[in-house]
């Protein structure tokens, strides 16, 4: 396909559902670099880290949800090109919500396609995953010959509800408009890797929060598996050549579009084992410690299937923020312990898709970004070292100043065969808590020079957790003094 850059998009408007996540952003701001007339985003979001960027640059954003049918009418009515980003349970406590999955994934799709058909939208993208055909079972080098895998063999709801989806939007293509003008609708599908670059918020995230809590214990799977990822850049590429692939007034293929009804594969197009390298140097950049302990398959999914009745059972509670996320649930054991990845043959040779950015640069990338951040934020001990601390100055407490009834008459007895008497307790305790209030203020009166947005939580931190919190502001002091 050989087109000028901007084919297709110099005047288009187009709508983006999930324009306010992380690719969603990314696309619209690359349509209106590349002179799109009018760029709407349709997310149910009322903000997002990537907001200010879009409204500065002239993106519409529209608060709906592509679940109710005049949200959807109000983003798309008039576009000539829809991208479908918007989905929802494709990691961690979403995936167990198979209910909103369907509502948002199935649902919402055909929303999308019925408002296409009714406004006469000439073009529509849709963003699949490569779990429309991976369930578990080894594919190496795979293309888009590859049936669907069976939707009652799926081990997850989301990549059933994709899977739907996207035969749904392949089958749609070239439905005519149901205004009778001679516009049809031409429907592609794109099927990323597991996307990653500065800012990516669905996996890294939650392993970088399990690592800094010191609960990253152990991987999973042979050192041999290999994965797909792409970087953010490198999708967002695809998706506008997707788009191009879709025009229907080209010279020598008039009504025929390159894309139209088909499947693509798009990645970096070099697998690598996820842990080795992507999430083992990432780590190592952050001084987070390596896992050393590695579980073969058979046990990660025994371990995971644990995880998956426990939550099961905590459903009603699912979007508490005080429950944390799964540890680890079984298709996330199978993306990571089992190998697949795909050839980009098919996106090469008919959407000219060609990856920009390098895994090596787009690693660089985002492990810049990862350090910038975690100086933003307050660094601090592992959960461990939170147990130790309160549990310690509350079992001391408990020894020094409540009556020894019940089970505490063993944090009595244990406190005095180690410190003797009761006045040696109380001394103790008071020594500790005025040792962790000072410690609080010094640190204070330290983050308002070294951190001062976090000068609040260091205080706190400190004061629960002592010289276990201090040293990590002094280090941050030693750093920003070194630079």
């Amino acid at each position: 396909m050989h087109l000028s850059e901007n084919e297709g998009i110099e005047g288009n408007r187009f709508a983006v559902t999930g324009g306010l996540g992380f690719v969603g952003s990314s696309l619209c701001l690359e349509l209106v670099r590349r002179g799109a007339g009018e760029v709407r985003s349709l997310d149910p979001r009322l903000s997002s880290p990537w907001s200010s960027d879009l409204i500065s640059g002239g993106v519409v954003c529209i608060q709906g949800d592509v679940t109710k049918k005049k949200d959807v009418e109000k983003a798309l009515r008039g576009a000539d090109c829809v991208f479908h980003l918007a989905s929802y349970g494709m990691s961690g406590k979403e995936m167990l919500q198979s209910g909103r999955v369907d509502e948002v994934n199935i649902n919402g799709t055909c929303n999308i396609l019925e408002v296409c058909h009714e406004f006469g939208v000439r073009r529509l993208v849709y963003v699949s995953t490569y779990n429309v055909v991976f369930g578990g079972k080894e594919i190496v080098n795979g293309n888009e010959s590859l049936k669907f895998f069976p939707l009652d063999e799926h081990v997850d709801p989301y990549g059933r509800s994709k899977s739907i989806a996207e035969q749904l939007v392949l089958k749609n293509n070239g439905r005519p408009s149901k205004k009778n003008n001679g516009i049809r609708l031409y429907t592609c599908a794109i099927r990323p890797a597991a996307i990653y670059g500065p800012g990516e918020e669905r996996h890294l995230p939650r392993i970088l929060s399990l690592a800094k809590m010191g609960l990253l214990c152990f991987k999973v799977g042979d050192p041999t598996v290999k994965t797909d990822w792409v970087h953010v850049d490198n999708l967002v590429l695809a998706l506008i050549l997707a788009s191009m692939g879709l025009l229907d007034d080209i010279p020598g293929r008039e009504g025929h579009p390159v894309a139209a009804g088909q499947p693509y594969f798009i990645c970096d197009g070099a697998p690598v084992n996820s842990f080795e390298s992507i999430i083992s140097p990432i780590l190592q950049s952050l001084g987070y410690k390596l896992p050393k302990i590695t579980i073969d398959l058979k046990h990660a999914l025994f371990m995971s299937k644990i995880i998956l009745i426990v939550y099961t059972m905590l459903y009603p509670w699912l979007n508490r923020w005080w429950l944390p996320q799964p540890l680890l649930l079984p298709a996330e054991v199978y993306k990571i312990g089992v190998t697949h990845y795909f050839s980009i043959l098919k996106a090469r040779e008919e959407l000219g898709y060609i990856p920009m950015v390098n895994p090596r640069d787009g690693l660089a990338a985002t492990i810049a970004y990862w350090q910038e951040r975690k100086k933003r934020e307050l660094d601090g001990p592992t959960i461990f070292t939170w147990l130790f601390a309160t549990i310690g100055m509350s079992a001391m407490f408990c020894a020094a100043y409540l009556p020894p009834v019940g089970p505490l008459k063993w944090v009595h007895t244990l406190h005095l065969f180690v410190f003797r008497s009761l006045t040696v307790i109380r001394f103790i305790f008071l020594v500790s808590v005025a040792l962790h209030i000072g410690e609080g203020v010094y640190a204070w009166f330290l983050s308002r020079r070294v951190d001062p947005k976090n000068s609040k939580g260091w205080f706190w931190q400190t004061v629960a957790l002592g010289f276990f919190s201090l040293r990590y502001l002094l280090r941050r002091a030693r750093d920003l003094k070194k630079n």
